[in-house]
């Protein structure tokens, strides 16, 4: 044999066994730092398999994703091979998602005490309802819209204007630039490198950072100068001057910290996630015309019943939402479908016993929501858009949309009153039509159809161009 003839020989026979080694090198890492714990003698680790060396499953998860467009596949692949049971400072380091505790109660109590209180829902359905119209009302002089630009930008604009009292300006329209790096990075492979994602969330962080505690001073200036000097024009009942002027149990004030971190954090909630949603309501209603019927009697029905002509645009109350049964349906419905938050992240505090195994205190734990929320075994026909699933509760511990427990989101009923304003608004003046209801689904970084939803919007009754 000559010396080629050896060489390809060797590799072939070397290559298997280096792939092998490298496919299971991090398994047998995690094993025996497992295992050389006295106290883990007897225990066993989940099943799984931890994947290559600092990359871990990312290449397999982002072909399944990106490639493969089929995201289930990639939980159902480990369901059959494991069983069914599965197991920062981008967003701030004293904001609600960072903290565990008695500072974690704290700080939700205060975020409790500012957004879900009846005043503060109040105001936000008065101020945001005008924004709401005159941005449909350009819609549909604009004819053809891109649906998940266009939402996404109204409830950013409402959620400066409650949260900071900033009207659309260059101002806001950067601020919308730096939360959209900010997720970005959130989703991105945490490697805090110039260049990659990550590091340039964390760059956008720091500038709103400096945007917010700028805003935050100039308001306590504000205060100190009021007792002397005339009185300024207010900065109204928004977020930011509630969240200065809460307190907690003991009687303290949240620190400047505190505040410019869940300003941050609950901006990313409040207009990310029911962007999402209400964007997966629209495309669902455009697919389901008798969906979209009954939700036209109802918020039609509740027009008339506040003595306005049949038909005509009207603002709704706070008080309204309750009698908007069947809308309350088709947003729950959008909020599950959506999965804008289709994981969650854990960090084992301490050894964890489940189900026979043992989770190694440390160890970051995550939930797929997405595949609960898809579950045959809980709902019927998952992926139908049917809101009349909500005629009865989900089964405990199956719908996770805004987390559970004390974690739950402290804005969830923020979240769900801006849904209904928009699917209000929608149903009872205008029609819209999918320009490709066939589009391919991206499912990374977040589910949207590919084109974005392009649509044809126009006022009801004068029929989509």
């Amino acid at each position: 044999m000559g010396e080629w003839g050896w060489a390809w020989a060797w590799f072939f026979t070397a290559a298997p066994l280096v792939a092998l080694a490298v496919w299971h090198c991090t398994d047998a890492f995690y094993w025996d730092a497992f295992l050389l714990k006295p106290s883990h003698r007897g225990r066993r680790l989940p099943p799984g398999h931890m994947g290559i060396p600092l990359l871990g499953e990312t290449p397999r998860l982002m072909w399944y994703f990106k490639v493969a467009r089929r995201p289930d596949s990639f939980i159902e692949a480990k369901r059959r091979a494991y069983g069914g049971r599965e197991g920062a400072s981008i967003v701030g380091l004293t904001s609600l998602s960072n903290v565990e505790g008695k500072q974690h109660t704290r700080l939700r109590g205060c975020i409790i005490a500012a957004v879900n209180q009846p005043g503060p829902f109040w105001a936000f359905a008065q101020v945001v309802q005008p924004r709401v119209e005159a941005v449909m009302r350009s819609w549909a002089d604009k004819g053809i819209i891109v649906a998940a630009t266009e939402i996404r930008k109204v409830m950013f604009e409402n959620i400066c204007k409650t949260f900071i009292s900033l009207d659309p300006s260059p101002l806001t329209d950067k601020m919308e630039k730096f939360f959209k790096g900010l997720i970005d990075g959130l989703m991105a492979f945490p490697l805090n490198f110039p260049g990659t994602a990550c590091h340039h969330g964390l760059m956008c962080r720091r500038k709103l950072n400096a945007l917010f505690r700028e805003e935050l001073e100039r308001r306590m200036k504000k205060k100190n100068k009021e007792a002397t000097a005339p009185k300024e024009e207010e900065d109204g009942d928004d977020l930011m001057s509630r969240l200065m002027e809460t307190e907690d149990e003991q009687g303290n004030k949240l620190s400047d910290d505190e505040v410019v971190d869940i300003i941050g954090s609950l901006v990313i909630g409040a207009y990310d996630s029911t962007a999402t949603a209400t964007l997966w309501a629209a495309y669902h209603l455009a697919k389901s015309p008798d969906i979209l019927a009954r939700l036209r009697d109802e918020t039609a029905a509740l027009t008339r019943a506040k003595n306005n002509a049949a038909g005509a645009c009207s603002y709704i109350t706070y008080d309204d939402i309750s009698k908007l049964k069947y809308t309350a349906k088709v947003a729950e419905e959008a909020i599950r479908v959506a999965n804008f938050a289709p994981m969650i992240h854990r960090v084992a505090l301490k050894d964890v016993e489940y189900e026979g195994y043992t989770i190694p205190k440390g160890w970051r734990v995550v939930v797929r929501l997405r595949s609960v929320h898809t579950d045959p075994m809980y709902f019927k026909d998952p992926l139908t858009f049917d809101p009349d699933r909500w005629d009865e509760p989900a089964k405990p511990g199956t719908y996770r949309a805004f987390g559970g427990g004390y974690r739950t989101c402290a804005g969830s009923m923020l979240a769900r009153l801006q849904i209904t304003i928009m699917l209000y608004h929608l149903s009872l003046g205008y029609e819209w039509k999918l320009l490709n209801p066939d589009a391919r689904i991206v499912y990374f970084p977040i589910c949207r159809p590919e084109d974005n939803a392009a649509m044809a919007f126009a006022r009801l009754g004068t029929g989509s161009r």
